[in-house]
């Protein structure tokens, strides 16, 4: 059974599983145009989560067949993973920040043993042990999801307002998670009449009880030095100052006071930064530093796949440590450790 929610307004959500990961779900929202439904987001490439899209899409009174359009939040598979499906299904468009559509493009032309050569390259620099990086340089013959992603047909300009018949949905860029991460502004009155600006899809931006993963932006062809953690800060504030009625996220639950959520999380990283600095009183290379690190269980209990993970969040926050002359690198050191300023 399709498990669907009607917020009113013209606006349902579908979730859509994501398997064997602990999230559980992406909410896929189905919004009502004069031209048929336009899908924010349309959830993991599996043939189980393509049948809850189905199935949820019918249960809303439409069809994959009749989808208009699909917006997408940021290029992750989670999200933008049935992309693909749903135009070959519908003819509709597929929207997407011209930052993660350039990943996307990459990602297509990328083969597998470059990107694991890339993925051996920066843990060995970011200090992991060689148990850890051996298996990145075994021979394998299976591919990664997310490595033949759908090339999107419409670009998301910030601040402008999609081309959604008979409705106001604006995007607001707010990269961070991704470089070309957006949230959608639906510009119309909260259908309880809420106070507050409208309503949010948030994406993976704003969510009620998780600190969405901020790590180094990933491409094995850039080696621009970007601030990831800064700019998903930089990003946080301005949807806080929007003050949406209701705060519509891509995984758990919908919410009010984006505000308050925005403050908790400032606050959250500010903390995350000073106890940082507290552990590089000693030099510590990222994956020591990852080691050391508070996360929701032990270090010798994370997996292998959110070790990986967890070292690029902490070469984010380091970066932006450095930024700030809060910390630098030791002049010398390989694999390059880091301390306190």
């Amino acid at each position: 059974m399709a498990k669907t929610f009607d917020h009113g307004g013209g606006v349902r959500s579908v979730q859509v599983p994501i398997p064997d990961n602990p999230l559980g779900h992406t909410l896929v929202y189905v919004v009502d145009t004069d031209r048929g439904p336009v899908l924010v987001d349309t959830g993991w490439d599996d043939p189980a989560s393509w049948d809850a899209l189905t199935a949820g899409l019918a249960a809303c009174g439409t069809s994959v067949q009749e989808v208009h359009g699909v917006v997408i939040t940021h290029h992750h598979p989670d999200h933008h993973g049935l992309s693909g499906q749903v135009r070959e299904a519908s003819g509709a468009w597929v929207a997407m920040h011209a930052a993660d559509a350039a990943i996307v493009r990459r990602a297509r032309q990328t083969r597998p043993e470059r990107w694991y050569a890339y993925m051996a390259a920066k843990l060995t620099a970011a200090g992991a042990p060689e148990e850890h990086v051996a298996p990145l340089r075994a021979p394998r013959r299976r591919t990664l999801p997310g490595l033949a992603p759908a090339l999107p047909d419409r670009e998301i300009v910030p601040g402008e307002l999609l081309g959604l018949p008979g409705r106001r949905l604006r995007a607001i860029w707010t990269p961070g998670h991704t470089p070309g991460h957006v949230c959608l502004h639906l510009e119309e009155e909260h259908p309880a009449r809420r106070p507050g600006h409208g309503r949010l899809f948030s994406g993976d931006h704003l969510l009620p009880e998780i600190t969405p993963h901020i790590g180094l932006y990933e491409d094995p062809d850039d080696a621009t030095v970007t601030d990831p953690l800064g700019d998903y800060l930089d990003s946080l504030e301005r949807v806080g100052r929007l003050g949406p009625a209701e705060v519509l996220p891509a995984h758990q639950y919908s919410f009010g006071d984006a505000p308050g959520r925005v403050r908790e999380l400032l606050v959250h990283h500010e903390q995350r930064l000073t106890g940082l600095l507290a552990l590089l009183r000693e030099p510590l290379t990222p994956w020591q530093l990852a080691e050391r690190m508070e996360w929701n269980r032990p270090w010798p209990d994370i997996p292998y796949g959110s070790r990986t993970i967890a070292v690029s969040e902490a070469e984010a926050h380091l970066r932006r440590l450095v930024k700030l002359g809060r910390a630098e690198p030791v002049p010398g050191s390989e694999p390059v450790a880091y301390v306190a300023v």
